[in-house]
């Protein structure tokens, strides 16, 4: 029998990205929005484990700059919160989940990792997976869920699957991680096959993540507890010892533990999956009109064709021009062509410069 209400939801929500500049900002980073309807994709993470017969309350974890808007936006899904860890200062995943792991009521708590602005449409294979990978969990092992890759894609890191473990559903052991790779590379591993997508949402026992970080990176482990130990606590929201957790060495979950612990498992799953990183990952995700513009917000386009368009507030005409990107934000206008967003971070910093 699936013993699914052990699993304790980790929301990852301290992320300022500004890759969708101009209407993220570190103020409201794209966690926050609404990109795609109603919901911001932080709500629609909330919901993804609203199911009390599979998900306790979630545990997030996130900036204390932003407060009051993860409370709201809590609120106006009917989400509540197991508690909120405002992290000190930005070290990077691997602390950020340390501190769940700490907070845990139970070190076999079994812990779903997932950052609070990724898009999953199929939400059933992802559930499917989730339940498959609970006995791998359960057993000790890391478990990340490696997306069935679409194309070779140079943004996203890899997993090359190893055997599969026995007794599990489909899940195999992580032969190895490859970080971002060069176009050539991209395209021999998906010839070769058996490698995925790293999506960065993982499955574990709080204890055994807190093991693998004692054996591997010691100091952040010793920095996180002492941050834990001498916590401040208001209600729901759990405040670390700035000065303890700042200590911390600052380096994501993928550096400082998967590529190094010995028991990690990779799920393949197919849920649709984006981590909507850029326009041009948006455009991509999103379903066009008959001249296949995307449209969000007010637009108007004659002769026009494959370009996205996103203004609440503007009014935009578009005559005669294809593949572009087109984005307003109150007082700014960005404009650029399709297949060039991920240089979207290089304005924002020049601008704010």
């Amino acid at each position: 029998m699936v013993q699914s209400t052990q699993i304790t939801p980790v929301i990852l929500s301290g992320g300022s990205g500004t890759r969708l500049w101009p209407l993220s900002t570190p103020e409201k980073p794209k966690q926050f929005l609404n990109l795609f309807g109603p919901l911001s994709m932080f709500q629609l993470t909330l919901q993804r484990c609203a199911d009390e017969t599979i998900y306790r309350q979630p545990v997030i974890v996130g900036s204390d700059m932003h407060i009051k808007i993860m409370q709201e936006q809590m609120q106006e899904v009917g989400s509540t919160p197991g508690a909120i860890i405002l992290e000190p200062c930005a070290r990077n995943t691997a602390p950020a989940i340390a501190l769940a792991a700490l907070a845990a009521e139970d070190p076999g708590d079994l812990l779903l990792v997932m950052p609070s602005d990724h898009m999953i449409k199929n939400m059933p294979a992802f559930q499917k997976a989730v339940q498959a990978s609970i006995p791998v969990a359960q057993a000790r092992w890391l478990v990340t869920f490696g997306i069935e890759p679409t194309g070779p894609a140079t943004g996203y890191g890899y997993i090359k699957q190893g055997v599969v473990i026995d007794g599990s559903a489909g899940s195999m052991s992580a032969e190895r991680f490859v970080e971002k790779p060069e176009q050539e590379f991209a395209e021999k591993m998906l010839a070769d096959g058996g490698y995925h997508w790293n999506a960065g949402i993982f499955l574990f026992r709080a204890d055994a993540y807190l093991a693998a970080m004692e054996k591997h990176s010691p100091e952040m482990l010793a920095a996180c507890s002492a941050a834990m130990g001498d916590r401040r606590m208001e209600a729901e929201l759990c405040y670390p010892e700035p000065a303890a957790f700042a200590s911390a060495p600052s380096d994501s979950i993928d550096y400082a533990i998967m590529e190094r612990a010995e028991k990690v498992a990779v799920t393949p799953v197919s849920p649709d999956w984006s981590d909507v990183g850029s326009w041009d990952s948006l455009f991509e995700i999103s379903d066009g009109n008959e001249q296949s513009n995307v449209i969000f917000g007010k637009a108007t386009t004659i002769g026009a064709n494959n370009n996205l368009i996103h203004s609440q507030e503007l009014e935009i005409a578009v005559l005669g021009v294809e593949n572009l990107i087109i984005v307003t934000h109150e007082n700014k206008v960005m404009i650029l062509p399709r297949g060039q967003s991920q240089d979207v971070k290089k304005m924002a910093q020049k601008l704010s410069e």
